[in-house]
C-alpha cells in the first residue's frame, strides 16, 4: 500500500465521525462519567479532558477500519510516545497517526502542536520516545478534530441520576473532522513559547485543505527547516550564537547564503 492509497482510505474513514460523535442537534453525545450506582459526574471542557475522551471513542473505530482493510494497528507502549497509533499493512509498511484537537470559534482555531522537532525528529534512525525510528514510517499523518465549545455547561458541583442526562449540557459540539499529513499543516512557528514542538497552521480551512507554508515547497523542505530549527536557548547552548533562521522568509535567506559558500568551494 502506498501512502496515497492509505490517505485516501483513512480520509474516507474519518468523514462518519462527526455523526458517530454528535446527537442530531450538534452536540456531543458524551454528557459525563457513569458509577456503578447511576450517577452521572459532569465533565469540564478542558482541552485535555475532552481530547482523551475522543480518543478513546475513536480507537476502536479506527482498529475496525484497519482490520477491514488488511492492517493490524499498534498503540504506544509508552504513555509519551510517538506516534498515537502505528498503522501497518500487509508488506509490512508503516503509517504514522497522531490525533490533534483544539477548539474554533467561527474560521478560526487556537491551533495545536504536532509533535517535537527534536529528538526522534532529528534522530530519525533511532528509538527516541517512540517504538519505530521516524523514518521507518512511509507517512506521518493527523488526524484533526476541530469544536465549538459550547456557550452553557452543566453545573459539576451537581451530581446527576441517569434518567436526567437530557438535562445535561454537552461541553462541546459541532464537531469538524479532517486527515492531513502533518508536514502540510505544519506553521513555520513553534507550538507555544520556548518550546520544541511545531506548531499548526490556524483556521479551520487550513487545517483542512492542508494549506500550510510547506505545502507549496513539499515534505523534503519541511523536514529541512525544522530539522535545522534552533530557538534561542539552543541556539546559545549549540555554540551558533542566534538562531538560523525564525521563519520562512528568513529560512530562505538562509539556503541563500548556504548557496553562495557552495559556489566558493568549486
Amino acid at each position: 500500500m502506498n501512502k496515497e492509497t492509505f490517505q485516501n482510505l483513512i480520509v474516507e474513514e474519518v468523514k462518519s465521525y462527526k455523526s458517530l460523535l454528535e446527537t442530531h442537534s450538534g452536540d456531543w453525545i458524551v454528557k459525563g462519567f457513569v458509577d456503578v450506582e447511576r450517577n452521572v459526574y459532569t465533565i469540564t471542557n478542558d482541552t485535555k479532558v475532552v481530547s482523551k475522551i475522543i480518543e478513546i471513542m475513536l480507537v476502536p473505530r479506527l482498529i475496525s477500519f484497519a482490520q477491514k482493510h488488511d492492517m493490524r494497528v499498534e498503540l504506544p507502549s509508552a504513555q509519551n510516545f510517538y506516534p498515537d497509533m502505528t498503522f501497518i499493512d500487509s508488506e509490512n509498511n508503516l503509517y504514522a497517526l497522531d490525533f490533534k484537537s483544539s477548539f474554533y470559534d467561527d474560521n478560526r482555531t487556537c491551533g495545536f502542536t504536532l509533535g517535537s522537532y527534536w529528538g526522534y525528529f532529528r534522530q530519525r534512525d533511532k528509538k527516541k520516545n517512540t517504538d519505530y525510528p521516524y523514518n521507518a514510517y512511509k507517512g506521518h499523518y493527523v488526524l484533526g478534530i476541530l469544536y465549538r465549545q459550547s456557550a452553557e455547561i452543566s453545573s459539576e458541583r451537581r451530581i446527576y441520576a441517569l434518567d436526567e442526562i437530557d438535562a445535561i449540557k454537552s461541553v462541546i459540539r459541532d464537531f469538524t473532522f479532517f486527515v492531513q499529513p502533518k508536514w502540510k499543516i505544519a506553521s513555520d512557528r513553534p507550538g507555544s513559547g520556548n518550546t520544541r514542538n511545531i506548531g499548526s497552521v490556524l483556521g479551520i480551512d487550513n487545517l483542512v485543505n492542508g494549506n500550510g507554508p510547506f505545502s507549496k515547497l513539499g515534505e523534503d523542505f519541511f523536514d529541512d527547516y525544522w530539522m535545522n530549527y534552533f530557538n534561542v536557548t539552543d541556539a546559545r547552548n549549540a555554540g551558533i550564537g542566534s538562531p538560523y533562521y525564525n521563519n520562512i522568509e528568513t529560512y530562505k535567506e538562509y539556503l541563500s547564503s548556504k548557496r553562495e559558500l557552495l559556489k566558493k568551494l568549486k
